[in-house]
């Protein structure tokens, strides 16, 4: 919800009337209720041992208690993760769920406090996770180690020398890398250099303007 709320709002239990669009289901309008009532379900969904169970309850009960002023459906869709990436289980995703199938389930729970929709959708749209994210798992080949202990790294130089325009040798030594790995840090920072684009910019928390003026100076690295 960065950019779209007002900073003192981000993560904040909503001290604003809200109301659900197409419903006549009207969210508790008292702060202090609402923050009670949300480190209750976020204690009870600790609680239940089952993580898709938990999931399913932070996704219906987050969405129902609307605590933020907004992007509460959207908290609630990736807080529901939460119980299952612990429990290293498949994450959850909706991309096949249609708004009106997705609007239906959760006009159950508004008006009706019935979960017998969403529960279906539920088990529905988490099969299907499953299934995609066990081919995308055996298309993916095991993480190179040192790429994953210097990432942090890697991403840094890379900033240094596309934002800060230092020369690729001085970003590397300011780095404090073991003398070993600075030959394997610098041939992947390299390697990232060439394959940076505007469209893939946001994995190095870059600007894309600031990308495009590199690429159209040359991609200086020296």
């Amino acid at each position: 919800m960065n950019g779209i709320l007002e900073a003192k709002e981000l993560g904040a239990i909503r001290e604003k009337v809200v109301d659900i669009a197409d419903s006549v289901y009207v969210p508790s309008q008292v702060p202090p209720l609402l923050k009670e009532l949300l480190a209750l379900i976020v204690e009870k969904a600790r609680l239940i041992k089952n993580p898709i169970e938990s999931a399913f309850f932070v996704w219906v009960h987050i969405a129902y208690l609307q605590p933020f002023v907004d992007g509460n459906k959207r908290t609630s869709r990736l807080a529901a993760n939460l119980p299952l990436l612990i429990s290293n289980c498949a994450p959850l995703s909706l991309i096949d769920v249609t708004q009106v199938d997705y609007a239906n389930a959760m006009l159950g729970v508004y008006e009706e406090c019935n979960v017998a929709l969403a529960a279906e959708l539920f088990e529905w749209t988490y099969r299907r996770s499953v299934d995609r994210y066990q081919v995308i798992v055996a298309a993916t080949s095991a993480p190179d180690p040192l790429r994953t202990r210097y990432r942090e790294h890697i991403g840094e130089a890379v900033r240094q020398v596309v934002q800060a325009r230092q020369p690729l040798g001085r970003a590397l030594a300011e780095l404090g890398l073991s003398p070993e790995d600075v030959e394997y840090v610098a041939t992947a920072v390299r390697a990232d250099l060439d394959a940076l684009e505007i469209y893939n910019c946001a994995r190095f928390r870059l600007p894309m303007r600031t990308v495009e003026r590199w690429i159209a100076d040359g991609r200086p690295i020296a």
